[in-house]
């Protein structure tokens, strides 16, 4: 009896081994990048759609702030995927950018005491605007087969990045998804500075997408100024969707894929 227990005992492990050990469920790869702009080095990470395999085949990019695995990498990428395997949107390739002090990266100094008191380290955004441009671009050129289309997507302090990119710098990027832009920073200096960014002009052939939630009257307040200066101005290619009904920390994917399923839309024959 002892010798039939101690056989069992020895089986155990070989039957778990005998057993599916699955396999690993891959959405992506990640790289490091050094940036001279930025003195450092940056973790990229990229989903390629189904059919990049396909060597006939180029796709537009959409470059994602706050692109750590562990930021929103994961759930932009599922967007991205479900929404072109239902046939609404183009299949692309998404490029997330990992964190690192995105309060230094996504924000242009404050003259605000209060601001400079909030977040110490901010004021880099200029500066990582460049290394989007002028570094991560060409990477991501080099690498991939690209349509020559590029959006730039963000939420809250990445959504103030991407609209003041858009109004300030609009040849960066071709597409701009703001989704409630953290507009009260700088005492709602960029909702303020709206309409002399707009008579610098440089729109043309450029899409914006803003969205915002119930964000309460300062930033509510700062959207509107800018929307009205949009209208003012009779620019072509931007889109306000405002979602009343969510709030900061549930805005994100249903506006996203909103904004997937406008600016990314399968052309009909």
């Amino acid at each position: 009896m002892k010798i039939l227990f101690a056989l069992l005992i020895a089986l155990v492990p070989m039957l778990a081994r005998a057993q599916d050990e699955g396999r690993p469920i891959v959405i992506g790869r990640s790289y490091t990048m050094h940036s001279a702009v930025l003195g450092d080095t940056r973790r990229i990470n990229v989903y390629l759609p189904p059919h990049y395999s396909d060597a006939t085949r180029r796709f537009p990019v959409l470059v994602l702030l706050d692109g750590g695995e562990a930021e929103d990498f994961h759930h932009i990428t599922g967007l991205a995927q479900v929404a072109a395997f239902n046939g609404a949107v183009e299949e692309m390739i998404v490029v997330g950018i990992e964190g690192v002090d995105r309060h230094h990266d996504l924000t242009s100094p404050s003259f605000d005491p209060a601001d400079r008191k909030l977040v110490p380290t901010a004021g880099g955004a200029e500066a990582y605007r460049r290394f989007l441009v002028s570094e991560l671009k060409p990477w991501i050129a080099s690498r991939y087969r690209v349509s020559g289309r590029t959006a730039l997507i963000g939420e809250s302090l990445a959504g103030l990045f991407t609209l003041e990119t858009y109004l300030r710098a609009p040849q960066s990027f071709d597409d701009y998804i703001a989704i409630s832009p953290s507009l009260w920073w700088d005492k709602e200096g960029l909702s303020r500075e709206a309409a002399t960014d707009l008579a610098r002009g440089g729109f043309a052939g450029k899409h914006l997408w803003l969205s915002i939630g119930d964000e309460g009257t300062t930033m509510q307040e700062a959207m509107d100024r800018i929307v009205a200066d949009l209208k003012t101005d009779h620019l072509d290619g931007w889109t306000y969707d405002p979602r009343p009904n969510e709030r900061h920390d549930t805005i994100y994917d249903s506006a996203a894929l909103a904004a997937l399923r406008v600016l990314f839309a399968v052309k009909t024959p």
